[in-house]
């Protein structure tokens, strides 16, 4: 009998070179307190009536999903813009639950509905964005908290329920996104019938890299308060320190016809203008640089990101 094996690709960060010296560590915990802002928000009275029985079960970074004809919905707020996608069977879920579509007393394979099928009606759309809103608020709440503990601040105020709704197109391999994963129980109380399990529902936060910045450079206060905390360096800290990386840098390029290389002599002198240097890291652009010249040698300095 065969067995099926857990995929434990997700359970592992893929760590992007350019990321190198940000706060990424912090992630989980900047996606632990967004799921507990989204249950507090699902357990509402107000909530409630949007999500009906689900609840959330698991948010974390993970890779952008590859699953076909997902419909990203772009949110725009104060920091950058969100692109949200439903599982096409959660919309479904909470639709039948806010309806209370009884299923007939057909087969279990007969009663599942497909979501390939399944018309999309106006009232699924309206929901979708909805909950998108209301997402990309709580996500904007997230952020803008993180931003006052770096600043001192008080917190900006979130996205409104009006935002800017527009079709976005799904996140890149390096894009972040954020996964959410929904379980509930519902069942009838004025029948004898038995609760039925709902099927668990997903949904991807895509953050563009407006976004992701604030995000990284809110979580910096966590890692302060960390380090505050603590009264000293943490153990593996130090590493940051000992850690040699290779830059390479490209400081003037040309391009000139096969004939003139071939009839290039010694002593001949090939014309260039020196502008801003390429930096890479591990054949990733990562900053640009001006060349200088110190005590004969040339140097990089004025260092930007590539971003």
């Amino acid at each position: 009998m065969a067995i099926n094996q857990l995929d434990r690709r997700r359970d592992h960060q893929v760590l992007d070179p350019c990321l190198l010296g940000r706060p990424v560590h912090l992630l989980p915990a900047f996606a632990a307190g967004l799921a507990v802002a989204i249950g507090v928000d699902m357990a509402s009275p107000g909530g409630r009536r949007h999500w009906g029985a689900y609840r959330m079960e698991h948010l974390a970074f993970e890779r952008a999903p590859g699953q076909p004809g997902l419909r990203w919905l772009g949110v725009s707020g104060p920091h950058g813009m969100a692109a949200i996608a439903f599982e096409r069977t959660l919309l479904l879920g909470l639709l039948d639950g806010r309806y209370a579509r009884r299923q007939p007393a057909l087969p279990a394979a007969a009663q599942q509905q497909s979501p390939v099928t399944e018309r999309v009606t106006a009232t699924e759309e309206r929901l979708a964005v909805s909950l998108a809103r209301q997402l990309a608020s709580l996500l904007d709440a997230r952020v803008a908290e993180g931003l006052a503990r770096l600043d001192g601040a008080s917190a900006q105020a979130k996205a409104g329920a009006g935002a800017t709704i527009v079709t976005a197109g799904a996140p890149g391999k390096t894009g972040w996104v954020l996964r959410a994963v929904l379980r509930g129980q519902y069942g009838r109380r004025d029948t004898d019938e038995p609760a039925r399990a709902v099927p668990e529902g997903q949904i991807w936060i895509g953050l563009d890299h407006a976004l992701m910045a604030c995000v990284l450079q809110g979580i910096k206060a966590d890692r302060g308060t960390v380090r505050a905390a603590g009264g000293a360096r943490m153990p593996g800290e130090p590493l940051a320190s000992r850690l040699e990386v290779k830059l390479d840098g490209c400081v003037v390029s040309k391009e000139i016809t096969l004939a003139t290389l071939f009839g290039l002599q010694v002593g001949d002198v090939i014309p260039v203008a020196l502008g801003r240097a390429d930096v890479v890291l591990d054949n990733s652009r990562l900053f640009t640089a001006a060349v200088a010249e110190h005590k004969g040698k040339l140097c990089l300095t004025s260092f930007e990101d590539a971003e």
